[in-house]
């Protein structure tokens, strides 16, 4: 089996498991998420592979990280991810790319994710729900964020944070790779 496939038929089994915990009918989740329904059931039937951007909304609409959905073994209580491991989320043909590092639901699902962005390229991100914030550190070239339309620079040696709930986009304006690092926590389903 592929690693897509094995990522097609872990995103299935997690999917139907945490709408089943949630009590959430496939009217409900689509609802929640802005997702169709049909699409649900296609991924529930390991039919489709969804875009990153669907999965997000899923995994924000359950209240659990994509860590979840793609794999939800649980573990000892230090987890330690292996390189070859960790989730390719996004890339691009130039090489930009992100990797999915290392998630948990303590206390709210958090995420951690290692970015690439290549000169020129740029990746958006529709709002989280409300209570998500984003921790950026950036160590390589100079990241452009876009929070809900306002760029703000972040150079190499400089952090970030923000309220992820408004659309916000991570860009790479300037002529040398960055490379960064980001933390996402998101508050649990209420």
């Amino acid at each position: 089996m592929s690693d897509l496939d094995q990522l097609t038929q872990s995103l299935a089994r997690n999917l139907k498991r945490w709408r089943g915990e949630r009590g959430f009918t496939l009217d409900a989740l689509a609802a929640r998420a802005g997702v169709s329904r049909g699409m649900i059931i296609q991924i529930e039937q390991a039919r489709t592979n969804p875009s990153v951007g669907t999965t997000v909304k899923l995994a924000d609409a359950l209240g659990v990280s994509i860590t979840t959905l793609l794999d939800h073994e649980q573990g000892p209580e230090v987890r330690v991810v292996p390189a070859d491991q960790a989730v390719r989320m996004w890339s691009t043909p130039a090489g930009s790319r992100t990797t999915l590092l290392v998630g948990t639901e303590a206390r709210g699902p958090l995420e951690l994710w290692s970015w690439t962005l290549q000169p020129g390229d740029a990746a958006g991100s529709d709002p989280h729900p409300p209570g998500t914030t984003e921790l950026l550190h950036v160590t390589a070239g100079r990241l452009t964020l876009v929070v809900d339309g306002e760029p703000h620079t972040v150079p190499a040696g400089a952090s970030a944070t923000f309220e992820a709930s408004v659309p916000h986009a991570y860009r790479n304006d300037g002529g040398e790779t960055v490379e960064m690092i980001m933390a996402v926590s998101i508050p649990p389903v209420r």
